[in-house]
């Protein structure tokens, strides 16, 4: 097949980067909302944590499955998209730059913009790529992440009813630097997490590519290449790699991007605004108030998540830059 040109190949990564983010986020977002209500709970979000009576009182969500029901019960099937309209806005920026920048990286490093070229590069820089495409599509997507994280933690009655009233709530209350509220450890938590991520994946197909090699009896005609199911299963692993390690980063940002939001009480205490001097200023509050559990709050919502984001990320952006490559050269 004929090498598109590099206009053409940028066209075929962001289209192909966008509607992978976009599916991905829309199935896995009764999760992420999920996830968010956790994190910016002060209270405890397990029973047996409940019994040190030094922290806080009673707690909203204390479990995936209670969580469920309670969002269910108040909110119905909506309350599980909440929020979804601005991370789409979010995420297929977000996704089309990463991975267009990513594939720019590789092709810069390995001399050669065909995908399947990329896979021999040194897994060193599969990491610091993955970082540095993270970095670049954090930036210019951010504010849309702390408008979904708004949006997704007010429960009911609603403090923002739409993106319009978050922007203006958010540009009344803090001005234009609030739309970037929680941007430091964001930064700081997506160099190691995208790292990890395109870095693991990469590390998987090599990995699942030599088994195949080696169930063919390393027959040099076979075909080398993963199947969908395959492809998944290596994003599957690389998502969960990813979060289990960086989710306390996410813990902290979640809360700088929801200071001063004044939801219900019955959802507990509030994050009040200013409540966090800085990044270690918001991590030893934390650690001091909640202990350890604090900054794992919804970690298992987390974890289910990011491993099936991760996978249907990678497998559509793999199927349709493939389809899209096909139809435009």
């Amino acid at each position: 097949m004929e090498e598109p040109g590099q206009l053409k190949r940028a066209l075929i990564d962001a289209s192909a980067g966008a509607i992978s983010g976009g599916i991905s986020r829309t199935v896995t977002s009764p999760l992420d909302v999920i996830k968010i209500r956790f994190q910016v709970q002060l209270e405890p979000t397990t029973q047996w944590a409940l019994l040190r009576r030094d922290v806080y009182s009673q707690s909203k969500y204390t479990g995936m499955v209670q969580a469920t029901k309670d969002i269910f019960r108040e909110e119905g099937w909506p309350g599980f998209w909440r929020g979804n309209v601005p991370a789409l806005l979010m995420v297929m920026p977000y996704t089309a730059i990463q991975f267009t920048v990513l594939h720019k990286l590789k092709s810069f490093v390995s001399g050669s913009s065909k995908s399947g070229d990329h896979i021999n590069i040194s897994p060193y820089l599969s990491y610091v790529s993955g970082a540095l495409a993270g970095c670049a599509a954090t930036v210019g997507s951010y504010p849309f992440d702390l408008i979904r994280t708004l949006l997704a933690s007010q429960g009911e009655p609603k403090v923002y009813p739409n993106m319009r009233a978050a922007v203006s709530g958010i540009l009344e209350r803090r001005g234009f630097r609030g739309l970037y509220a929680g941007l430091t450890p964001t930064l700081i938590e997506i160099v190691p997490y995208a790292g990890l991520q395109f870095g693991t994946y990469d590390t998987f197909k090599r990995w699942t590519m030599v088994w195949n090699q080696y169930r063919s009896g390393y027959d040099m005609g076979a075909d080398d290449s993963l199947s969908s199911f395959q492809l998944f299963l290596c994003g599957l692993a690389a998502g969960t790699c990813a979060k289990a390690v960086c989710h306390p980063l996410d813990v902290v940002k979640k809360r700088f991007q929801v200071e001063g939001l004044q939801r219900d009480p019955r959802y507990g205490a509030r994050v009040e605004h200013r409540a966090y001097r800085n990044m270690y200023d918001a991590l030893r509050q934390i650690l001091h108030k909640e202990g350890w559990p604090g900054l794992y709050k919804g970690i298992t919502p987390s974890i289910v998540k990011a491993a099936p984001a991760g996978a249907v990320t990678f497998v559509a952006y793999e199927l349709t830059s493939d389809w899209l490559e096909t139809l435009l050269t």
